[in-house]
């Protein structure tokens, strides 16, 4: 296996720490699986962190496209944190950047949640 995944909560937030490569073939479908099962057990904030990641090939992309996709239809959001330069550099190039809610820290991106929940209630309050 290329990719080593580490699963954690963090303010009600499921974080999982990838490390190593994201490419074709198992790894990809084994993250796209491991995705799927968390938004199954319930888990609607996730972030990945991709701190340790040295190589993403294009189904590497396509699975972290597709989970996104898949976790909005239900109902989740995936943020995605530590992108590392190049793999920065592919998402602009495939104008990606915009598909994905990107940060450069697990903090911030654990954070967002909660931000994103105060203008929501702010949002509705005003709405009353």
């Amino acid at each position: 296996m290329n990719v080593k995944m580490t699963n954690s909560e963090v303010a009600g937030v499921s974080v999982m720490a990838l490390d190593g490569r994201i490419v074709m073939g198992e790894d990809s479908r084994y993250l796209g699986e491991k995705l799927k099962s968390l938004i199954e057990e319930g888990k609607k904030k996730i972030v990945l962190n991709m701190a340790n990641i040295s190589y993403i090939d294009s189904a590497g992309v396509g699975t972290l496209v597709a989970a996104h996709i898949s976790a909005k239809t239900q109902g989740a959001s995936v943020r995605v944190c530590h992108l590392g330069r190049k793999f920065h550099e592919v998402l602009q190039i495939a104008k990606l950047l915009s598909v994905f809610d990107v940060y450069d820290t697990e903090v911030a991106a654990v954070g967002s949640f909660e931000e994103f929940a105060e203008e929501v209630c702010v949002h509705t309050a005003g709405i009353a």
